[in-house]
């Protein structure tokens, strides 16, 4: 089985900082990192790290072909990659002492991605391929539709938030992922409680309080605890999360045990600086209860 991820690529740009900056302040940060980054990135190294095959669509500019080839080095299928002349995306990450972040975001080729390109991709998959999206990219309700009509299992993580997007994809979604903010924005924005939506499976992130998954098909209202540890950098740690928890349904395991699998994985992440390059593999995740 596949998941197809129609998401960003990214140039990562890490600066370490006391604090992050206010504004008209100028800052010296301690260190720069740059590395692989975007959401969608994240997501695909994170899901093929914990075992699943990931072909990732998405496109960017001759400056980030290295950036392709490490996704590949990383067990990323890049087939469906297009290289345009557009600039590659990238992030001016700050994250201060307290391991918080603040970022600002250039979308470049990941607005660009050719349609034709997402056609073709998704024309190889099966009804027992899974398709997650974010909102960092063009074509997000066309391809849920497409994927959808074909029979995928298609996810949603609602992030950077924007309820209008939520909105042009919910149609065609078999399953949400957002945190505690954005669950409440689009609450308010659909005047509709985030249990009442017409969604098979909904999860929402709690930070350092854990997640929360909803089937209310089901009957299912279920709190998941967070692993307490000492956070480094939480950049990407939600991305680790929804990757870990679609590769565990990808490859048979339950909600619940996928939550569980991915909460331990998001732990490990925040004990880390960075985002795509050091994602753990499912061998670390395994072995990890804490710290």
């Amino acid at each position: 089985m596949t998941i197809f991820n129609l998401g960003s690529i990214n140039a990562d740009h890490v600066y370490r900082v006391p604090h992050l900056p206010g504004a008209g302040e100028t800052l010296a940060a301690h260190s720069l990192q740059t590395g692989l980054g975007g959401k969608g990135a994240n997501m695909s190294v994170a899901a093929a790290r914990a075992g699943s095959h990931v072909a990732h669509i998405g496109a960017v500019g001759k400056d980030g072909l290295w950036a392709r080839d490490r996704l590949m080095e990383y067990g990323v299928d890049t087939r469906h990659i297009s290289s345009i002349d557009t600039p590659t995306g990238h992030a001016i990450i700050n994250v201060d002492d307290a391991g918080e972040n603040a970022i600002t975001l250039l979308s470049g080729a990941n607005q660009a991605i050719p349609i034709a390109s997402i056609e073709q991709a998704l024309s190889l998959g099966t009804t027992a391929d899974i398709f997650v999206t974010q909102n960092e990219t063009n074509a997000q309700a066309d391809a849920a539709k497409i994927a959808s009509t074909l029979g995928f299992r298609v996810c949603y993580a609602a992030a950077p938030f924007d309820a209008q997007a939520v909105e042009r994809v919910l149609p065609y979604l078999d399953f949400l992922i957002l945190n505690e903010v954005e669950a409440a924005q689009l609450e308010a924005a659909l005047s509709t409680r985030i249990d009442a939506m017409d969604v098979t499976d909904i999860i929402v992130t709690l930070g350092s309080k854990g997640a929360r998954w909803i089937n209310a098909g089901a009957g299912i209202d279920q709190h998941f605890d967070a692993i307490n540890v000492t956070p480094v950098d939480t950049t990407g740690a939600g991305d680790t999360f929804t990757g870990y928890v679609l590769s565990a349904l990808d490859r048979g395991l339950s909600m619940g045990q996928a939550m569980s699998l991915a909460t331990r994985a998001a732990a490990l992440m925040v004990t880390r600086m960075g985002t795509a390059d050091v994602i753990p593999d499912l061998k670390e995740v395994e072995a990890f209860s804490g710290v």
